[in-house]
């Protein structure tokens, strides 16, 4: 066991409060998901009225995030070069939220924060995926931002992550992610709890598994081990459980994500809903709903169906072992109850995501001791989308473009990057 884990387990675990964190997949799941529902709807001219509708309503009800990229090309094809896409869970009492939170039944609240936070990132040629998500108590300096009602907050230099999004809503979400990654973020989304559920719903369930008998009273869910497929109230009790998980903080239940995250690509690339068209007609209509009914918000720069098409069409067939799902690396602060950011293992990272080098994982798939590697997942040859070209003469350049991109040699991450790929296989331990 390295240094690291010893001391992980002798430090007080980071702790939150009760029912305070919704579904980081359904950030993935709710604009990946969405984006690809909409894009095969689109590109197959099937529902093309709900389409149209549906890009009335979405650009009508993005927001800005400061730098939004509103030129799209002319031809509906793959998005050109990378994609930083920032998605964010709020923890809002509003509305039907309020019966999902013991928090907000008690009035233990104080403005809606942003309880997940995830950076997704999509390289240029070759594709990969890369989700990083940020722990919710993790120390860090916070710029001066502006609320969506026009307040002008002042710079802070040591607070909670999720307290960015209480000062200035999505923008200054995305404004304190750059400030702390460097990385430019050009997209970004926020859901809320109602919106986890109605899209978890309109998926069909995602898949888990479950390595030990769990029963959780903060969250109300119980499942015994064994692989469940999880929708609606459940899947969202699912990711926000962390009282009957790993070590019980929070770094356990983002590693419990993860594997809900992986089963989830998992399922959209297997045909279980790219392969449907129904099941894609309602995935999109639900996504489509839950921005007008203000449980999904998405900046202006994605609030546009053919901006959805392009990049849907980046992201459809990279393999399972080029998608990968990573925690931002910390360590407990010195009273143990936050954590701070290990910003020099993180330059690693994102030095290799910025020059799109192939990266290893090196450490456990959990910095909470919330999963275990039990097994690999085949991935089905991709469909192609298209008939190529005999008489064309780079006809052979993808190909070589890919024996090139399998020659490199990857980037050993350091331990303290804990996560998983989509090809893994993981399941949630209950506990200890």
């Amino acid at each position: 066991m390295s240094a690291r884990s010893d001391r992980a387990r002798r430090t007080p675990v980071a702790r939150h409060g009760i029912l305070r964190s919704p579904n980081p997949f359904l950030q993935v799941l709710t604009v990946l998901g969405a984006i690809v529902a909409v894009a095969v709807i689109s590109v197959s001219a099937v529902g093309a009225f709900a389409v149209w509708d549906a890009a009335r309503a979405v650009e009508a009800a993005g927001v800005s995030i400061g730098d939004d990229d509103s030129q799209l090309p002319p031809s509906i094809g793959e998005i050109e070069g990378g994609v930083n896409m920032l998605l964010v869970g709020t923890d809002s009492c509003e509305g039907p939220n309020t019966a999902l939170s013991g928090a907000c039944q008690a009035g233990d609240t104080d403005g809606e924060r942003n309880d997940v936070t995830m950076l997704v990132h999509i390289s240029d040629e070759p594709r990969r995926v890369t989700v990083v998500s940020f722990p919710r108590d993790m120390i860090v300096p916070i710029p001066a931002c502006t609320g969506e009602d026009g307040t002008q907050y002042s710079a802070m230099s040591a607070q909670m992550l999720n307290v960015s999004y209480m000062y200035g809503g999505l923008a200054c979400s995305v404004a304190t992610v750059e400030q702390l990654t460097g990385v430019d973020i050009t997209y970004a989304a926020a859901i809320r709890w109602t919106g986890v559920i109605s899209m978890s719903d309109a998926i069909g369930g995602v898949d888990v598994c479950v390595a030990d008998d769990i029963s959780d009273d903060h969250t109300g869910l119980n499942l015994t081990a064994g692989t469940h497929t999880l929708q609606g109230v459940e899947a969202l009790q699912f990711l926000r459980i962390r009282h009957g998980i790993g070590d019980g903080s929070d770094l356990g239940r983002i590693s419990n994500q993860q594997q809900f995250m992986s089963s989830m690509v998992r399922k959209l690339q297997s045909g279980g809903v790219l392969g449907n068209p129904a099941t894609l007609l309602n995935l999109a209509t639900t996504a489509v709903q839950q921005v007008t009914n203000g449980q999904l918000v998405l900046s202006n720069s994605l609030a546009n169906p053919q901006r959805m098409v392009q990049i849907a069409m980046a992201v459809r067939s990279v393999p399972y072992e080029d998608i990968a799902f990573v925690q931002y690396p910390t360590a407990y602060a010195s009273d143990g109850s936050r954590v701070v950011p290990l910003t020099d293992a993180a330059s690693v990272l994102f030095d290799a995501l910025a020059a799109n080098q192939p990266f290893q994982l090196t450490g456990s798939t959990s910095d909470g001791y919330g999963t275990a590697v039990v097994g690999e997942a085949d991935q089905a040859p991709a469909t192609p989308s298209a008939t190529p070209d005999p008489t064309a003469t780079d006809a052979a350049a993808p190909d070589a473009g890919t024996d090139a991109a399998a020659t490199e040699t990857p980037v050993a991450l350091p331990p303290t990057i804990t996560g998983q790929t989509a090809k893994q296989v993981t399941c949630t331990q209950a506990q200890r």
